[in-house]
């Protein structure tokens, strides 16, 4: 079974204390920055001094910028990078070779995770993940690919990621100060039918619920830019 041959009407809706929507303007970066600056402060501080202004890559062709903001204040409560290979190697590429069962696929590397310190942020961590998650189901990604610094590896793996490199090897990443980080990935096409067999906790809030807070009319973009073989069936969107 797969995405596709669920019955909508069997979907459960809930809504969030906050919204996740595509960062669009000047505004909304400089509070995806506030957020990203002030977690990465908490754990690494002296790469987290490098963060307090956008940087580049958020403004690059196949990136955007996740925002996560209190229904409340509107203050921000997470964020999260995402960029594709669609029009440039993936930032971990400046570090890594990928093995060659990546090759000729599509991906989308998330950077740049930080979530609110309170205890919402865990919410906000895992709705950015079904943010994340449906982005590349919409955007015709292959696989979620990220870089994880210990402990935070172990987030991970219970996510169902596979190693990148054999054994979780810790390469150093320029794209995050040279920090050793494990190099993982999962895929996207696998993902309903793994976690299904395994019974995920979390199984339930990405697949049998929609969150119209999770705001994917925003978030999702053009197709990717090129097409591997015949056409592949997706599942709808339903966060």
């Amino acid at each position: 079974m797969n995405m596709r041959d669920q019955d909508s009407s069997n979907l459960r809706e809930e809504l969030l204390p906050f919204v996740i929507r595509r960062a669009v303007n000047e505004d909304d970066l400089l509070k995806a920055v506030d957020i990203r600056h002030r977690a990465y402060d908490r754990h690494v501080p002296e790469f987290a001094a490098s963060l307090r202004v956008p940087e580049s890559a958020d403004y690059d062709d196949g990136a955007l910028v996740l925002l996560a903001e209190a229904k409340l204040d509107g203050s921000p409560l997470g964020t999260m990078r995402i960029q594709t290979n669609s029009h440039s190697p993936l930032r971990l590429e400046e570090s890594v070779t990928l093995p060659s069962w990546l090759e000729g696929t599509s991906q989308a590397e998330a950077t740049r995770l930080g979530v609110d310190q309170s205890a919402i942020g865990r919410l906000v961590r895992i709705a950015l993940y079904k943010a994340y998650y449906f982005y590349c189901i919409e955007a015709d990604i292959d696989w979620m690919v990220i870089t994880a610094r210990k402990p935070l590896d172990q987030l991970y793996e219970s996510l169902m990621f596979q190693d990148v490199i054999p054994g979780g090897t810790l390469v150093p990443m320029h794209h995050v100060g040279n920090m050793p980080h494990r190099v993982m990935a999962f895929s996207v096409q696998d993902a309903f039918a793994k976690w299904a067999a395994v019974k995920h906790p979390l199984f339930t809030f990405v697949f049998q619920t929609t969150h119209p807070d999770i705001r994917l009319s925003d978030i999702a973009g053009p197709r990717f830019a090129y097409r591997r073989g015949r056409e592949k069936a997706r599942p709808a969107l339903n966060a």
